[in-house]
């Protein structure tokens, strides 16, 4: 894909966080589940970084090797005509480079927004300074190639219990406002499911919010209604249907039946449906 076609892409997806609407992201991790997505009617697609690692083999956590995320990312691209944001977790790397490397991958795969995380590993993060060094790296990386990709910074503050409860709010306001300002597009704290501390964090915050949904969490139009510009749900989907593939497993090995893969499934021919479009019918 040119320069132009990822440059009109990520304007559309930085354009869907500024509403009317919250920007709901259903997370994907293969081009079948993009495209079961992508004919729901979503206008963007979001992966999961735990998906498409547990797809390809590997524990989530930076463990997949970059060259094969790139290549997931790429699958995924090839098959849909909407802008699809990446999950790269923290950009495989510490330094501000590794991130603008990171957008160049990114960028090379079909992607036209990405997430980048402040966590080193559990209850650990990034020197604010770096994290904000590392953003500014991967903007100037995104402008040098002429595509305006969408950042998502991520904090993990919340995710991560990050210091005594008391200070997590204000923790991760500095956070977030100093990465919007480093030129992030949207600020993704995830480990908030609490009403009252998600309208706080809209208020506080300079920028569009994106909460990771979850059982606890208030629901879409919850959500709208404090502010909230994007919602995502992370590799809920995946789990979900390993769990399916799980009980498929269960009740062919323990009671030879077949119900729970052939009750109320999308057929056959459903399925080769979704990928007979043309190869150059992508935009």
């Amino acid at each position: 894909m040119n320069a132009s076609d990822l440059r009109k892409k990520a304007e559309r997806l930085r354009a869907l966080h500024a509403g009317p609407r919250i920007l709901v992201l259903c997370n994907v991790w293969d081009a079948a589940s993009a495209r079961i997505v992508e004919e729901a009617g979503y206008p963007a697609l979001a992966t999961t970084s735990a998906g498409m690692a547990h797809m390809r083999g590997y524990a989530d956590g930076e463990n997949i090797p970059p060259e094969e995320m790139a290549a997931a990312i790429a699958a995924v691209t090839r098959a849909v005509r909407v802008p699809v944001t990446a999950d790269v977790e923290a950009g495989y790397g510490t330094t501000p480079e590794s991130a603008a490397e990171t957008v160049r991958a990114v960028l090379g795969a079909g992607a036209v927004g990405m997430n980048l995380e402040d966590s080193l590993g559990e209850r650990e993060l990034f020197d604010v300074a770096l994290q904000v060094a590392r953003i500014r790296a991967a903007r100037e990386a995104a402008e040098r190639a002429g595509v305006p990709i969408v950042i998502n910074a991520r904090t993990d503050v919340y995710l991560g219990a990050i210091g005594e409860p008391a200070e997590r709010f204000g923790h991760t306001v500095r956070r977030a406002n100093a990465y919007r300002e480093a030129g992030a597009d949207c600020l993704f704290i995830p480990g908030v499911t609490e009403a009252a501390v998600i309208e706080r964090l809209v208020k506080e915050v300079t920028g569009p919010i994106n909460i990771l949904a979850n059982a606890a969490a208030p629901p879409v139009g919850e959500l709208e209604r404090m502010g909230v510009r994007r919602v995502s749900v992370g590799s809920g989907p995946m789990r979900a249907t390993m769990t399916l593939v799980r009980a498929i497993a269960r009740e062919l090995a323990d009671q030879g039946t077949y119900s729970s893969f052939t009750r109320s499934v999308m057929t056959y021919a459903e399925a080769n449906r979704l990928f007979e479009r043309g190869q150059d019918d992508s935009l």
